[in-house]
């Protein structure tokens, strides 16, 4: 089965290539979820009270490398996997996705019309906010990067500049000093609590910070572990963005231009970016999505799952995990992103893998 084979050959997200399952699930006809009722934007209001309404309590997870809030992936093929998803799945529908910022890098990939970023953590909804605020507040990629890492733009960037210029830039670039930091946490928390007028908590709000000095800290550098070890190490941030398709040689990250940069922060501008506090293998936050999305006739076109099921069958909750999926809108086009060791990226389909899910 596919599903045995991935769990036997499974390697290190870092040292593999992600691969893209083509789910194929027959009770749900393709015909049935053409002409979805997915909203165009949504208020703040309504932002705000999706992400409570979906979310879980705050869960604890460690990664194999002691991370405890994984603050960056170290996905090194994410331009590649890009490249293929944006050859197999359609435009607009739904994402859905878990950790930090790969998914806007798939998200520009396939403009999906809704996405939903969950993940165990808290913590990880609180890094979407503060990536939230700073798309919403840059004009331009080069601006973004300036204000991630609190450094000043240094000269002889474009529009045209690739996301490997852009990023050596940065790395020479002197960061700023701690007025300028604080102007620049001053103005996240600002836009979040009064723009955008989310009820964030006092905890909340020192999360955002946590996460903001992290990237203050390491500047361009910063890696998966960065926040656990106290220093940079391999796959930094500067190296992801410059990352490019295997087979094409082609930047496709999403600040390797302008257009993919605008439908990440166009999306994020709509309040259509969602993060979720949720258990990939818990009663509420994936029941919830199928729920919101089978009320508005949406499947879901694409599902990052990261390395979890590695945790998941670990941890004994297999059953339910596959259980949550099972009860998902999908058609025959739906498709997973999972890691897959050192293979090529394949397809194959999902529905022995639900018929048998259960039994392993």
């Amino acid at each position: 089965m596919i599903l045995s084979r991935f769990t036997r050959e499974f390697r290190p997200v870092a040292v593999g290539i992600l691969v893209l399952l083509l789910l194929s699930i027959p009770r749900l006809p393709v015909a049935g979820f053409t002409r979805h009722t997915l909203p165009t934007s949504l208020s703040d209001q309504e932002f705000w009270e999706l992400t409570e309404r979906i979310s879980e309590p705050d869960g604890y997870f460690r990664s194999n490398s002691g991370s405890t809030d994984n603050l960056l992936s170290n996905e090194t093929m994410v331009s590649s996997v890009a490249a293929a998803l944006a050859d197999r799945v359609k435009p607009s529908g739904v994402y859905l996705g878990v950790g930090p910022e790969q998914n806007f890098t798939y998200i520009a990939a396939i403009h999906p019309q809704i996405a939903f970023i969950a993940d165990i953590r808290r913590g990880n909804l609180l890094l979407h906010l503060m990536y939230k605020s700073i798309f919403e507040m840059s004009a331009t990629r080069a601006e973004f990067v300036s204000r991630l890492f609190t450094r000043k733009q240094p000269a002889g960037l474009t529009a045209k500049s690739t996301g490997a210029e852009l990023m050596s830039a940065y790395m020479r670039a002197t960061p700023g000093d701690a007025t300028a930091f604080k102007a620049n946490l001053d103005a996240i928390t600002d836009h979040l609590t009064k723009t955008r007028k989310l009820p964030l908590s006092t905890d909340d709000l020192a999360g955002v910070t946590y996460v903001y000095q992290n990237f203050y800290r390491f500047g361009p550098g910063i890696s998966y572990a960065s926040s656990s070890s106290g220093r940079p190490g391999a796959s930094t941030y500067a190296q992801l963005m410059a990352s490019k398709d295997v087979a094409t040689g082609a930047e496709r990250t999403y600040l390797a231009s302008e257009s993919n940069f605008a439908i990440v922060k166009t999306m994020e501008s709509q309040n259509l970016i969602v993060p979720i506090v949720g258990d990939f293998a818990g009663p509420k936050a994936l029941r919830a999505v199928s729920a919101y999305l089978k009320e508005h006739d949406a499947i879901v076109n694409a599902f990052y799952v990261s390395n979890v099921e590695q945790y998941l069958q670990g941890n004994g909750v297999w059953p339910k995990f596959c259980a949550n999926v099972a009860n998902m809108p999908l058609d025959m086009t739906s498709t997973f992103i999972r890691p897959s060791g050192g293979r090529a990226t394949w397809f194959g389909a999902i529905a022995a893998e639900i018929s048998n899910c259960a039994s392993r």
